[in-house]
């Protein structure tokens, strides 16, 4: 497994977490664990994983505080969250945590795994067409954004970007001017639409939105019930 994704797994119930660890082994990945947040912490510094599965609801540190420690260290970083809460106001704060995915207990160990194959390949370098890959460095107004590098720069400063971050901004520059659907926009970069993942979208959004806001120039534009628009005033 010296070439395999290396996986942390982070859940304190020990029966699901010998199952998990088991199952994904089985299957190749190489399977790092921990009990608890802050044994989960202190492996993902010390490891270097590829994807990070998170149970929600764990002793020392939750997984939302967990994952947000990830973020600040790795923007990159896949994370799946494990949590038997199915309310929806818990899978939203996991998508603004910066969650990949999110799995509510019980669940299948076969879906799992159709969900870890589906993030590593969206996150790897293969994530757009061909077409989609063409162009890398963008003149949006006075910011020049490299995709490749995720730097978006300007007379007001360099903004690091994440992979999603980036690869949303791409699709909106490859459009430039154009309507962007939202569903195009949400298969592209987030592999599926669905009303969570489609609430997700809307704060990376914002997020871009607070980038640019220096240039008033550059704005993205909502096209109620379509999706959005990248203005630029030549």
């Amino acid at each position: 497994m010296e070439n395999s994704p290396c996986i942390l797994l982070v859940e304190d119930d020990p029966n699901l977490c010998m199952i998990l660890q088991d199952y994904l082994e089985l299957l190749h990945y190489k399977v790092i664990v921990a009990h608890d947040g802050e044994e989960g912490n202190a492996l993902f510094l010390s490891e270097s994983p590829d994807l990070c599965i998170l149970d929600i609801m764990m002793p020392k540190m939750d997984g939302f505080t967990l994952a947000s420690l990830i973020r600040k260290k790795d923007n990159q970083i896949p994370i799946i969250f494990l949590t038997a809460k199915s309310l929806k106001e818990d899978r939203l704060k996991g998508f603004q945590q910066g969650c990949d995915d999110y799995i509510t207990k019980p669940f299948s160990t076969e879906e799992l795994n159709l969900r870890i194959k589906a993030i590593l390949r969206r996150c790897s370098r293969n994530l757009l067409s061909d077409h989609e890959k063409t162009d890398e460095v963008f003149n949006i107004g006075k910011f020049v954004f490299d995709a490749t590098n995720l730097i978006l720069q300007s007379d007001f400063g360099v903004q690091t970007l994440t992979l999603k971050e980036s690869n949303l901004l791409k699709l909106l520059c490859l459009n430039k001017n154009k309507i962007l659907t939202r569903d195009h926009a949400l298969k592209t970069v987030w592999g599926e639409n669905d009303y969570f993942i489609g609430r997700s979208m809307d704060v990376f959004i914002t997020r871009l939105r607070k980038y640019l806001k220096d240039d008033p120039s550059v704005a993205i534009s909502n096209i109620h019930g379509i999706g959005f628009k990248l203005e630029v005033k030549e």
